[in-house]
């Protein structure tokens, strides 16, 4: 469900691919039945290609990282968090178009 310039996002890479990142990280957690989610997934993957070395985007699957979903208090799918410096800086739930997401991460840059 990921493209080559989406990153797989696991309790062990979180800290060093998310809150160790010099760029913005949009963080899409998803899980494989969640319709929603299949929609905005390329989405997700065009941003990811468009915006290498801007920022990293990467996926979490809610049901294999069930520590990092409770960690952000993940409870509707999908949710995407917008990290810089190692802090959540802004949030957005549900299916949402390109440019409201583009638009987010920019604003971090």
């Amino acid at each position: 469900m990921a493209t080559e310039n989406v990153l797989t996002i696991t309790a062990a890479n979180f800290d060093a691919e998310v809150l160790g990142s010099a760029l913005p990280v949009l963080l899409d957690f998803w899980a494989p039945w969640c319709g929603p989610c299949r929609m905005i997934a390329p989405i997700v993957d065009e941003i990811a290609t468009a915006k290498v070395g801007a920022a990293k985007v990467g996926k979490v699957n809610v049901d294999e990282e069930i520590e990092l979903a409770g960690r952000f208090g993940i409870n509707a799918l999908p949710s995407l968090l917008f990290f810089k410096n190692g802090e959540v800086r802004d949030q957005v739930v549900g299916a949402v178009g390109k440019a409201a997401l583009v638009s987010k991460i920019e604003a971090l840059a």
